[in-house]
């Protein structure tokens, strides 16, 4: 955790942060916001759902979304409309083995009541025992326009998605096969591949929302600490020419001759610094037909522990890794002097004559990878049916 006084290594809020008004004091106390909230006509329109005005705020509130959102925050991201903010209190069905906690939904509405942009919060945990979270939030979340939310921000962020995982300090010492709790908005519909005048404005909207969400969790959760605003951010991924001998700029990875003309552009997310590395290449308008990704992070590795485990399985020389690999899909989890890092390769359609892309490839790119964040030499034979 970080704040915006101390080194990223050593932040804690209790350290740098000012004791809170009274006023802020009073809006933590559950009993006080229920007082103010039934004192101020009009602040509340059904059960669990708050109406906010970003330039006419009622005199006492708490911010929407676990008193985390405040007027700054709602306005990047709404603009100067009626905004209506859906709640749910933070806590696990103790019956279940659910990995969610709740949510928040945000919508903003035009002087005509019509729906324009709605943001929804979730708090979960990602499933590092059954897999469920291995295709689809990935696919969201992990995705090549995204970026990393900077140094000491475990999370990424793109025009319409982010996420930020909750400090360890938190949620405790994970357990074998435990992955993170994170904080995900989800800002629209999914299309990572339509690209807006607004895209810029809109991340960092959004990296600022979800680390206020995330800071606001924290002390939902009862735990002490806030994460620092993002700073600058990383350049929006662009979609670039394909580059045969430098193919998604790993050095040394040859695109072979059979693929070219099915590959003609990639995009590169995350990076150097980031918790993923991940690129997507594909043809012309169709959108994505092969996606790349290198994970670094071991509250995100987790949600792959168990595709690592089915289909047909592989081993690496000289590691004691493993892996498992589909006609159209190879994840791969090697053990590296930082920890276990996830190399996944995925075909996400099948193109003329289904060439096998994700066999020809994989093992270079994993060899490729491995020298570049350190974890030595790695060769893989994927087995081919």
């Amino acid at each position: 955790m970080t704040t915006t006084e101390e080194t990223p290594e050593q932040e804690t809020a209790s350290a740098a942060e000012p004791r809170p008004s009274l006023l802020r004091r009073l809006l933590h106390s559950r009993t006080a916001r229920a007082v103010t909230a039934s004192a101020v006509a009009g602040a509340l329109l059904g059960a669990g759902v708050v109406a906010w005005r970003t330039d006419t705020l009622p005199l006492l509130k708490a911010d929407a979304c676990w008193d985390s959102l405040d007027d700054a925050t709602l306005s990047a991201l709404f603009g100067d409309r009626r905004i209506e903010a859906e709640e749910q209190e933070l806590r696990r069905d103790p019956q279940t083995a659910s990995r969610s906690y709740g949510q928040c939904r945000v919508t903003s509405f035009d002087d005509r009541s019509t729906g324009r942009r709605q943001a929804v919060i979730r708090v979960h945990y990602l499933d590092g025992h059954y897999g469920e979270d291995s295709r689809r939030w990935p696919e969201e979340f992990l995705s090549a326009r995204m970026v990393g939310l900077g140094e000491g921000l475990p999370g990424m962020v793109s025009p319409n998605r982010a996420w930020l995982a909750v400090p360890q300090q938190c949620t405790g010492r994970p357990k074998d096969g435990d992955a993170s709790l994170v904080v995900d908005v989800a800002l629209g519909e999914h299309d990572f591949d339509s690209e807006g005048p607004h895209d810029r404005e809109d991340r960092e909207a959004l990296a600022r929302t979800v680390v206020a969400a995330t800071n606001g969790v924290i002390r939902e959760l009862g735990c002490t600490g806030t994460y620092r605003a993002p700073r600058d951010l990383a350049p929006l991924p662009q979609r670039t020419s394909v580059r045969p001998g430098d193919f998604c700029g790993v050095d040394g990875l040859a695109l072979p001759a059979a693929h070219r003309k099915n590959l003609t552009w990639v995009r590169e997310g995350g990076g150097d610094g980031a918790v993923a590395r991940v690129c997507e290449a594909g043809y012309g308008s169709l959108g994505t037909h092969v996606r790349m990704m290198t994970l670094v992070d071991p509250g995100i590795t987790e949600i792959f522990g168990k595709e690592t485990l089915d289909g047909v399985r592989f081993h690496a020389d000289g590691n004691s890794g493993y892996g498992s690999a589909g006609l159209m899909r190879a994840v791969y989890g090697a053990n590296c002097q930082t920890g276990r890092v996830i190399f996944l390769m995925e075909q996400t359609r099948s193109y003329e004559n289904d060439p096998r892309i994700v066999a020809d490839l994989m093992p270079a790119y994993v060899a490729a990878e491995a020298e570049r964040i350190g974890c030595g030499r790695l060769k893989i034979e994927l087995p081919r049916a």
